[in-house]
């Protein structure tokens, strides 16, 4: 004991093992690891939750910013027979359109089976036609100018554009991943908060033996890299559970989406670098325990002085 509190006054790079029992609770003996567990599990279903939400709101973006759909309601099956023809035959000759497609009535009629069954698709049902187009990519984005245009060849001709009518689920998604990023910073505040009472709880069970180390000669830094060391294993380790909880819910959570045959709830999926960045937090949470247990203990030490 005497050797390993001789190495620690003379700073030596070698950490002994009478230097590790200054802190004499154990990894999984104290409560602080599991505090930080339970913070660590909540800050990456948090964290999931927003980058999920950040890739949906990419995805959804790119994939609907250029689709609008047309609709031709007549009531005479003629009049919109010879309507539809006309757009997609106006359609297919501008330029500003890269792909269109006519929805089957049979289509039509199978989305709307669930909600008037089967006696209420008879024939005598006056469907609407419509008809799904895409916007080239380095063509005219005007939909305005195509709205007049189009009403010439067909007056009954209607468009609705699929980014408008999703606008209100973006800003909903784009709200929700900035509220997920706010928990995460608020959770770490904590974290750091319980790695400061740790440390605080430390110094005061340690004094008698931190007034030897000084009267030894060892400075507030020596004695603070013991306190950061362990302090910053004991949020590793933490860290660690907490990740592989979390990791579990997310990737069940994934199946029972993967299950529902959503698009827009299969659009909130973890691309590869999400991944990396949550087996990231851990190692990003030690290092702030480190910091916080530093500082701490900095600041006690030269009060004590």
């Amino acid at each position: 004991m005497i050797g390993g509190v001789v190495e620690a006054v003379t700073g030596t790079l070698r950490v002994p093992p009478a230097e590790r029992r200054l802190l004499p609770e154990g990894r999984v003996a104290g409560p602080m690891p599991w505090v930080i567990a339970i913070m660590m599990f909540l800050t990456v279903l948090t964290a999931a939750g927003g980058l999920a939400m950040r890739h949906a709101a990419a995805t959804i973006g790119a994939d609907l910013a250029d689709r609008f759909t047309v609709q031709i309601v007549e009531a005479d099956p003629a009049a919109r027979e010879a309507q539809a023809q006309a757009a997609i035959a106006y359609l297919r000759r501008d330029r500003r359109i890269a792909s269109l497609r006519r929805v089957p009535t049979a289509e039509m009629k199978s989305l709307l089976e669930p909600w008037l069954g089967d006696g209420g698709m008879g024939d005598e049902l006056p469907l609407p036609v419509l008809i799904d187009a895409v916007l080239a990519a380095d063509g005219d984005r005007d939909v305005a100018a195509l709205r007049s245009a189009l009403a010439r060849a067909a007056p009954a001709a209607r468009i609705d554009e699929h980014g408008q009518v999703l606008a209100p689920l973006a800003g909903l998604i784009a709200a929700l991943k900035w509220l997920a990023l706010a928990l995460v910073v608020l959770m770490s505040i904590a974290a750091a908060a319980t790695v400061t009472l740790a440390a605080r709880a430390a110094l005061d069970t340690h004094r008698a033996a931190i007034d030897v180390m000084h009267l030894l000669g060892a400075t507030d830094v020596q004695i603070a890299r013991l306190f950061q060391r362990r302090l910053a294993l004991d949020a590793l380790f933490g860290g660690l559970v907490g990740l592989a909880g979390a990791g579990a819910v997310i990737l069940l959570i994934g199946q029972r989406i993967g299950g529902l045959g959503s698009e827009l709830l299969g659009s909130l999926t973890l691309p590869v670098g999400a991944w990396l960045l949550l087996l990231m937090l851990p190692v990003l949470g030690a290092v702030l325990a480190m910091l916080a247990a530093r500082f701490t203990v900095l600041s006690a030490l030269r009060r004590i002085l």
